[in-house]
C-alpha cells in the first residue's frame, strides 16, 4: 500500500527524464513521489527511495495522481493517459520539464526541434560554438535531461538543447535565446489527432520569443510565411530551393550566408563530411544559430571540417563481395528516409518496418520506384508494407531483423546497397532506435560470405 505524503509533486515514468526530475526537485527542498507502470524498473525505484521518494511501479494508483499538487509526466507518457486525464478533470495541473527548467535556468538557451535532423543539428551546433571558444551543455532531447545542467556545479556559457514535440507540449513559460525549426513531416500520428496538430506543436517553441531573441527557420515548411507572422523574434531563414536575403541560401558551391554583420560562404569542401541536402539544410541553420550566440567563422569551419555523423543516421557499416550496408536506424519516420535514399543513386534492399504509428508509406512510392532494387517489410508494420509496395518492386515480410538481413544477401548483387532505414519506431522488437541499429550491425558483421547468418 502507497503511504501518501500530505503534499507532493508526482513524477510519471523512472526514465532518465523521470530519474533526473525527481533528483533535481529533491535537491531543492520539494517533497516529490513516483510511479512508473513498469514493474522491472526495481533499480530505479531503489535508488529513489534512498533518497526518501515514496515510489509505486508495476501499478499505478489513482489517488496517486488525485492527491498530487501536480503531476511531471515524462515527455513519453501520453497527456491522454486515463490517470492523468482523470486527475486533469478533477483540477490537478499538469507541469513540463521545459517549464521547471526555465523556473531556475539563467543560462542562454539554443533550442532545436524538427522531424529529421534534431541530433545532427543539435551536436553540430554545440561543436561549431565550442570551436568558438563557447562552452556548452548539450542535452535534453538528445540524452541528458536538462535538470542534470542545474545540477552541475560547473557553469557553461550557453545550453545547446533538442527538443521534441512531446516535450513543447507542456511548454507554457519555456523561452530559448534561439530556437530553430529545420522541418516539419508526418511522424507521430499514433500521439496527435492530425498532422497540424503536431505542426502546431513544433510551431510552439517560438511563442515566448522577444524582439531580442533568434528564430532559425528552415524557409521551405509549408505555410513558412503565414506561420511567421504571428513570431516576435527576429527571423533567420534558411533555403536548399530560393534565395535568402537575411539568413542562409543552400547551393551546389556552399551555403552563403547573410546576417546583420556577416556576408560570407561556406564552401562545399567544407560540407564534405555532409552529404545531401538536409545535411546541408542542418549545416546552415546549425551555423546561423551558432553565429546568433558568438560562434566564428572560424569555429563555423573548424567544426564543420572535424564533424563525424552520429552513429544509426546513414552509418556505413561493411562491405561483403561487392555489396555495402549501411545502418540509418534513426529514421523513424518516412522524410527520413527520402533522405537516406536521396543519399544513394539505386540498386538499394531498403528494410523497413518496426512499431505502426499510424504513417503513410505512399511517398515513398515515387523513390523506391527510381532506385530500390527491393523492399524487405519486418516486425509489427510488415503487412503494411507489403500492401504499399505490392507490384511497386519485389517485396519480402520478414519477422524479424535476422530474416531481414538474410533476405536482403540473398537478393543483392554486387554493387547493390542493403540500407536499413525503417521508417518506423523500434518498440515492436526493440528498447530503442540504437538497440535496433546496434543488431542489424551485429547481424552485419557475423555475415561469412555465402552463409546465412544464424539465429541465437
Amino acid at each position: 500500500m502507497f503511504n501518501f505524503p500530505e503534499t507532493y509533486e508526482l513524477i510519471v515514468g523512472l526514465g532518465a527524464c523521470g530519474l533526473s526530475m525527481a533528483r533535481f526537485l529533491t535537491s531543492r527542498g520539494h517533497c516529490v513521489a513516483a510511479t512508473d507502470i513498469d514493474g522491472t524498473k526495481t533499480s530505479e525505484a531503489a535508488a529513489l527511495k534512498k533518497l526518501g521518494i515514496p515510489v509505486m511501479i508495476g501499478s499505478h494508483d489513482q489517488r496517486m495522481f488525485d492527491k498530487a499538487s501536480v503531476i511531471i509526466p515524462s515527455p513519453g507518457i501520453p497527456l491522454t493517459m486515463p490517470f492523468i486525464k482523470s486527475a486533469r478533470e478533477k483540477g490537478v495541473p499538469v507541469k513540463g520539464e521545459l517549464d521547471i527548467f526555465a523556473q531556475y535556468n539563467t543560462t542562454p538557451v539554443i533550442a532545436i526541434t524538427a522531424t529529421n535532423g534534431k541530433t545532427t543539428t543539435t551536436e553540430l551546433t554545440a561543436a561549431m560554438l565550442e570551436a568558438s571558444g563557447i562552452s556548452c551543455f548539450v542535452g535534453g532531447n538528445i540524452g541528458t535531461p536538462l535538470v542534470e545542467y542545474l545540477m552541475q556545479d560547473s557553469p557553461k556559457d550557453v545550453v545547446v538543447a533538442e527538443i521534441s514535440s512531446f516535450q513543447l507540449d507542456l511548454a507554457q513559460t519555456f523561452r530559448p535565446h534561439t530556437a530553430m525549426l529545420l522541418n516539419i513531416a508526418e511522424d507521430h500520428l499514433d500521439r496527435y489527432i492530425d498532422f497540424n496538430a503536431y505542426a502546431d506543436s513544433k510551431w510552439s517553441i517560438f511563442k515566448n520569443m522577444t524582439a531580442g531573441d533568434t528564430a532559425v527557420i528552415n524557409g521551405r515548411i509549408h505555410n513558412f510565411s503565414t506561420r511567421t507572422k504571428t513570431i516576435c523574434a527576429d527571423i533567420l531563414a534558411f533555403s536548399s530551393t530560393t534565395p535568402v536575403t537575411r539568413g542562409a541560401s543552400i547551393h551546389k558551391l556552399g551555403i552563403d550566408i547573410q546576417t546583420k554583420d556577416i556576408n560570407d560562404t561556406l564552401a562545399a569542401d567544407t560540407l564534405a563530411r555532409l552529404p545531401g541536402i538536409h545535411n546541408r539544410e542542418n549545416a546552415a541553420a546549425a551555423a546561423l544559430a551558432a553565429l546568433s550566440c558568438g560562434g566564428t567563422l572560424e569555429g563555423i569551419r573548424q567544426a564543420l571540417n572535424e564533424f563525424t555523423l552520429s552513429d544509426h543516421r546513414i552509418a556505413f557499416v561493411r562491405e561483403i563481395d561487392g555489396i555495402r550496408f549501411y545502418n540509418d536506424s534513426k529514421a523513424t519516420n518516412v522524410a527520413a528516409v527520402l533522405c537516406a535514399l536521396e543519399s544513394v543513386k539505386s540498386g538499394v534492399i531498403l528494410i523497413l518496418g518496426g512499431k505502426e504509428k499510424g504513417l503513410d508509406f505512399a511517398p515513398l512510392v515515387p523513390e523506391v520506384k527510381a532506385r530500390a532494387k527491393a523492399v524487405i517489410g519486418m516486425g509489427e508494420a510488415a503487412g503494411h508494407i507489403m500492401e504499399t509496395f505490392d507490384g511497386i518492386c519485389p517485396a519480402y515480410a520478414c519477422p524479424d531483423m535476422i530474416c531481414a538481413v538474410n533476405k536482403a544477401v540473398s537478393v543483392a548483387d554486387k554493387g547493390d546497397v542493403v540500407l536499413l532505414s525503417p521508417a518506423c519506431a523500434s518498440f515492436d522488437l526493440y528498447a530503442n532506435y540504437k538497440e535496433r541499429g546496434r543488431d542489424f550491425t551485429r547481424i552485419v558483421n557475423a555475415i561469412v560470405p555465402g552463409q546465412e547468418v544464424c539465429h541465437g
